[in-house]
This record gives structure tokens, sequence and C-alpha cells, in this order.
């Protein structure tokens, strides 16, 4: 659906960044900013139901997206997911996230895993800084990864992930003598996960506590133009994250999760920002902030959810994921669902429910397919037992 009419020049503009750094911000706009923001979008549903948390909650399939460090964990040897999410579905009909990734356990400490993570950004109908058409294009951003996590004790993991990174948002084209190409760029994720359990063997409780902590998307600028300095940051993140996990019986368990995030790279004060050195501008995030650390401190978001699993048979879901009013303002509640049948197939739905009203994220749903298998099953598509 041709509901987005694109500038050339402003997309050259907004690529560049200058322009946007150099205008001094007010203490309420300083939002730290960065293209490929759809490294950022929470790809799967059952995190996407708890408020989007999933550094140190329980490991699966799209634990190669949170925390890799998770993945040796995993009680399946080899696990597939996929994700589906309608993108701003109440203002356009062609735009979606999707995430496909699967993990292979190498004994009890190691693993491996892929993943793809496509986000399609419609057709976009191109214009000219007159106005002018000049053709349609189908906007889109690629993200290929692979990853290797390994057990380095009895409760601690860690894990690294190397990712390519293609975002095409307009083809190639020439305005104002610059050339527009896409932005290609290398990226790494480095991971760690601790994980301590309390077992009862007569009754089946058991307690679990968790730590995580993640450096996501730490790599080179992008540029959009052939322009000189128009590089731009990607969206470096740190999160760190805590969980508990608790059942009496080994039927009825609870598990909650907390993360907190923050975006690495540089607050805008008025000055050209992309041109500062990129391990400066990264690490420099921490304290770069023009009132010091109290606004370092508001441009960290906090994320929070719960969840009650029957019998390792049925989900259900919850969580809220907050922002600074001077740093974006997004808040949010979810919600969602999830089953596991025959022991090996999963399907989850999140749902998502702003605060603020007229929000674009508004009714914005998530699904997930998944399969989990050990070494000695076999995939019979013809299996019907329970």
């Amino acid at each position: 659906m041709r509901l987005f009419f694109v500038s050339l020049s402003s997309l050259f503009i907004l690529s560049t960044g200058t322009i946007l750094a150099q205008t001094t911000p007010s203490s309420t706009q300083r939002i730290p900013h960065s293209p490929l923001s759809f490294l950022t979008f929470a790809p799967d549903a059952r995190s996407a139901a708890m408020g989007e948390v999933g550094v140190a909650i329980s490991p699966d399939a799209n634990s190669t997206y949170w925390n890799a460090a998770k993945l040796p964990y995993n009680t399946k040897d080899l696990g597939v997911s996929a994700s589906y999410t309608p993108w701003l579905r109440n203002l356009v009909d062609d735009m979606w996230l999707g995430y496909l990734t699967g993990y292979k356990k190498l004994g009890d400490k190691q693993a491996v895993a892929v993943s793809v993570n496509y986000f399609n950004n419609g057709e976009l109908d191109l214009r000219t800084s007159t106005g002018a058409q000049n053709g349609y294009y189908n906007s889109r951003e690629l993200a290929v990864s692979g990853t290797y996590s390994r057990q380095l004790g009895k409760n601690f993991s860690m894990g690294l992930t190397l990712k390519y990174i293609s975002s095409n948002l307009a083809a190639s084209g020439v305005i104002a003598g610059a050339s527009l190409s896409p932005a290609r760029t290398a990226a790494g994720d480095i991971s760690a996960f601790y994980r301590k359990a309390l077992r009862n063997e007569e009754t089946g409780g058991e307690f679990v506590w968790t730590l995580g902590a993640v450096l996501s998307n730490l790599g080179g600028k992008v540029s959009y133009s052939s322009v000189a300095g128009s590089e731009n940051f990607i969206p470096t993140n740190l999160k760190l994250g805590g969980g508990i996990s608790f059942t009496a019986d080994g039927r009825n368990r609870f598990n909650f999760g907390l993360d907190a995030r923050k975006l690495m790279v540089p607050t805008p004060d008025g000055t050209d920002i992309n041109a500062r050195p990129l391990l400066k501008g990264v690490f420099g995030s921490f304290s770069d902030a023009p009132d010091g650390f109290k606004e370092e401190l508001q441009e960290v978001g906090l994320a929070i959810g719960g969840e009650y699993v029957y019998n390792n048979i049925f989900a259900l879901r919850a969580g809220y994921n907050t922002e600074h009013k001077n740093k974006g303002d997004l808040k949010y509640f979810t919600a969602g669902a999830g089953a596991h049948f025959m022991d090996r197939y999963s399907v989850d739905f999140a749902y998502l429910f702003p605060v603020t009203q007229g929000s674009p994220l508004a009714q914005t749903l998530r699904i997930t397919l998944s399969l989990g298998l050990n070494k000695s099953e076999k995939l019979d598509v013809n299996d019907t037992e329970n």
C-alpha cells in the first residue's frame, strides 16, 4: 500500500544526521537516535508478551536474539523458530518484521546457531524535493547472524554473535550530486549468562535465579550516500537483566524478568555527533549527556514481565515497557499466551497496548511458531501421538 511519500532529498539529509546533530536540541529533545532501528524491535512473541524482557529469562530458540549465552541451557538438542510481526498495521498494510532462527547443541556445554532478521518497510512512493514522482521502491533491511556459545562453568556461559547487516531504503540514485546507495556493515554481539538452580527432588519444586548481560550491534558506522562525513552510528545496545523462576510442584511454574537497556550512541548536543570516532562515540555515550549523570539515567529504558506456565503445556504472559518522558516517552503494556504440544511444537502470541492514545504501535501483534527436538527423536509429519 503506497502510503509513504518519501522525498529523496529528505532521505539524504536524515541519513547523514548532520543537520539534526547541528541543530541545538532542547533538554526534552536530546533523544539518542540511529538508523537500522529494526535491530532493536523485539522479534518473538514470548518475550514481546512479557514486556520485551529476554536477557535472563529461561532459554529457547529465540535466545539467539536476546542472549546467545543461554543457548547451552536449552533442554532440547535442536530448535528452530519463526516469528512474524505486521508493523504499524493501523497506518499501513505492507510493513512487517520477520525473524527466523535455529540452534544446535554440540554436546552438553556448547551450541551454534544462525538467524535471519528481515524488515520490510513496504512500498515507498519516492518524491524529489519539488514533489515530482520519482518511482516506487520496496524498501527492506536485513541482518544475517551466526552464533557460538559455550558453558565456561557449571552455572556460567558466554556467547559470541557475528552479523552482516544491509539496509536498502531507496535503491540507488543521485541527489544534489551525491550518490545514494544501500548501507551495509558488520557487527557483533557478546553475551554472558549466569544460572543457579535449587531443586527439591521429593516434591518436584525448583527455584532458579538468573543474571544476564548483552552488548549487541557493536560494529562499523553506516552511510546511505557518498558524501564524506555522512556515516551514522548503528544501534549498539547494552542490556542487563535478571530473572527468577519457581515451581512448588513441578506443574505450576512462575517466571519473572527485568531488563534495563541503554542505546550506546552519542546524545545530541548541538555538535556533529556522527563525526566522533566509533569507539569514542559508543563508549563515551555513558558520559556525554549535557546534563550529566541525571540525564544519562534518563536514557535507560526498563522492561518487566511475568509468565505463568501450566505443566509445560500452556502459558499466560504480561509485561510493561517504559522510557523516560524526555527520552522518547514510549510506554506500553503487553500480554500474550502460548501453547506447547506433543513435546516438540509451540505457538505463541503477543499483543501490545500503548499507554498513549493514538500511538502508531497500537494493536501490534506477533506470532511465533517453534520446534524443539532431541537427538533420539525423529521428526515425522505423520506422527500424531501425544
